[in-house]
């Protein structure tokens, strides 16, 4: 307990039962305040409630992370309920499970705008506030599709891919300015959460489809939304000083193929 004591977290993404929530819970568990954020409100809120219930400190609100607008009044919302920032969890994303030939050009340019605009506008957003109070940790969920090529679903895949740059970009750039933001990715292999069952559904249904996500990963089988969240709280708190512009297979082996 208590790994991130007294540090105040955003959360994208948090209103899913996938990995949003289980880090947000997680974060709570250890000591941070925690800023809900979803384009699902209610889920948001949901999240938000069972962390109170169990004690911790969190709010919540709608968040519409491709939305410039909405990153400024979630910043606000922190700064207002909790003073400062310190650790941004940029975990919201959407996933289109299509083959690039077959993908419009409005499928494309909505799964960058949350995928890869949401992540840049939540740094842009964040880092002016960590930097008033000496520094934080932010965390980008990639993927390891950001590392291969994955043919079912192209699009997404360089969305991650461009997460995973923008990530060390922004790393090195934080480092020059000496301004003590640590910015570092986490790369899941299949997880089981409602986006990955949402998107085996359009491959072609559970039944049919999960044995290959299971089969992609070495170990044979899903991992769970508490492995990602695990790998977030290493990279959010002061155990992970020395760490920045890192990325963290948490996959069960599928890169290392």
């Amino acid at each position: 307990m208590g790994r991130v004591s007294g540090k105040v977290a955003i959360v994208t993404g948090g209103g899913s039962a996938g990995m949003g929530r289980a880090t947000s819970i997680l974060l709570a568990q250890e000591g941070a305040s925690i800023v809900v954020g979803d384009i699902n409100e209610a889920g948001a809120k949901e999240t938000a409630d069972q962390i109170n219930a169990a004690g911790g400190k969190a709010v919540s609100m709608r968040h519409d992370v491709s939305s410039e607008a909405d990153w400024a009044a979630v910043v606000k919302l922190a700064v207002d309920t909790y003073g400062r920032i310190d650790i941004l969890d940029n975990n919201a994303a959407m996933f289109i499970a299509k083959p690039l030939m077959e993908t419009s050009t409005k499928e494309f340019q909505k799964q960058n705008s949350v995928n890869v605009d949401g992540v840049f506008f939540g740094m842009k957003a964040v880092i002016p506030v960590m930097e008033k109070t000496g520094g934080g940790a932010i965390v980008n969920i990639s993927s390891g599709a950001g590392i291969v090529g994955f043919a079912a679903a192209g699009a997404y895949s360089s969305s991650k891919g461009a997460v995973r740059l923008i990530t060390k970009s922004m790393a090195l750039e934080c480092a020059q300015k000496k301004n003590n933001v640590r910015v570092n990715s986490i790369h899941p292999g299949p997880i089981l959460t409602p986006m990955l069952e949402k998107g085996m559904d359009d491959l072609g249904g559970q039944d049919q489809v999960r044995p290959l996500f299971e089969s992609m990963a070495p170990v044979g089988y899903l991992g769970e939304p508490q492995d990602i969240a695990q790998g977030v709280l290493y990279l959010a708190s002061d155990e992970s000083k020395y760490v920045t512009g890192a990325e963290l297979a948490i996959d069960g082996g599928f890169i290392a193929q």
